[in-house]
C-alpha cells in the first residue's frame, strides 16, 4: 500500500487530510507535533504516530525514511512564534535556522521543505486531497455584501497585499475604510479579537467609525500550497460575531473552508456575508 507521510500541526485540518488520504487507499504515517497537534490524531486510523518536539527535524526525517515516506503533506497551523519561544532547535534545524536571510513563514518552511527534498522527501500541496474544500468564487452566504463592505473589502484587498509581501500576515480588518489590524504572529483569530476590542474602546469614546467590521484573508503573493494555506472555520465566524464583523473575503481557490458547509451555516446565522473572489 502506498504511504503518505502527514506533519500534523494543531486544529482539524491533519484530521480531514488523514480521512481523505485513507479514502484513497492511502497508508499514513503521522509525525504528530507534541507542541500543536491535538492528541485525538491517534484514534483516527493512521497506520502509526509518532510524537515529535518542533524542533527534532533531524527526528521527523529518520521516522519519515524508517517507514519508507517518500511524500508528505504539512497540515495544520504551527504558530510562528512557538518557533522562537522555548523550543530547542537540534542541530539541522539550528543550523537551518542561521542560515536565513529573514525569520518569516516562507523562508523557515521553504527551508525545511529543501532539507526534506535533500533526503527524498517530496512536499506536497496541503490541499492536494482537499480541493472540494477550497473556497469558490462569488458569495458564498444568504447575504451579499453592502455597498459599504464592498468598499472596505477592496480596500482590505489593497493593504494585505501590500504588507503580504512581506510575510507580516494574511489578515486585515477593516472598519469603513480605516486600518483597524492587521496580523502578525498572534494568527487570524487573535487578530480579529483585537480588532474588535479596539472598536469596542473606540465606542465608549463616541467613535464615528461603523462598529461593523469586514475581515479580508487573502494568499500571498505565489501563494505556496505546500505550507501555510489561509484556513477559515466555523470557530473564525464565532470570533467573528463577537467582535462585531459582518463581512468575510476571502481568495478562491486559495483558502479552506475547514468545516465545509457548516461555516456558510454559521454565517448564515449570524448575518456574516462571506465572498470569495
Amino acid at each position: 500500500m502506498p504511504k503518505l507521510g502527514l506533519i500534523a500541526g494543531n486544529g482539524r485540518f491533519p484530521f480531514l487530510v488523514l480521512e481523505a488520504a485513507r479514502a484513497q487507499g492511502l497508508e499514513v504515517v503521522i509525525a504528530a507535533i507534541k507542541e500543536e497537534t491535538l492528541p485525538e490524531i491517534e484514534t483516527r486510523g493512521a497506520a502509526s504516530v509518532y510524537w515529535l518536539s518542533l524542533g527534532e527535524l533531524s527526528k521527523l526525517i529518520e521516522t519519515f525514511k524508517r517507514e519508507g515516506v517518500h511524500r508528505a503533506i504539512m497540515a495544520g497551523q504551527v504558530k510562528h512564534k512557538q518557533i522562537f519561544s522555548s523550543i530547542r532547535p537540534d542541530w539541522r534545524l539550528a543550523k537551518l535556522l542561521l542560515s536565513l536571510g529573514t525569520r518569516n513563514t516562507d523562508s523557515l518552511l521553504g527551508a525545511v521543505a529543501k532539507v526534506l527534498a535533500d533526503e527524498g522527501i517530496t512536499l506536497e500541496s496541503s490541499t492536494s486531497l482537499l480541493e472540494p474544500l477550497l473556497a469558490k468564487a462569488g458569495v458564498l452566504t444568504k447575504r451579499t455584501p453592502t455597498e459599504q463592505e464592498k468598499k472596505d473589502i477592496d480596500y482590505g484587498r489593497a493593504v494585505a497585499r501590500h504588507l503580504a509581501q512581506y510575510d507580516s500576515g494574511q489578515t486585515v480588518v477593516i472598519a469603513e475604510l480605516a486600518c483597524v489590524s492587521v496580523e502578525a504572529m498572534e494568527g487570524t483569530d487573535a487578530t480579529i479579537e483585537r480588532a474588535g476590542q479596539i472598536m469596542a474602546s473606540l465606542e465608549s469614546n463616541a467613535s464615528t467609525l461603523s462598529r461593523a467590521l469586514t475581515v479580508v484573508k487573502i494568499a500571498k503573493p505565489n501563494q505556496d500550497m505546500r505550507f501555510d494555506v489561509p484556513v477559515v472555520g466555523v470557530k473564525t465566524i464565532e470570533v467573528m460575531r463577537k467582535a462585531g464583523a459582518t463581512c468575510l473575503a476571502l481568495d478562491a481557490g486559495k483558502c479552506l473552508l475547514l468545516d465545509g458547509a457548516a461555516i456558510t451555516t454559521a454565517a448564515d446565522e449570524a448575518d456574516i456575508a462571506i465572498v470569495a473572489d
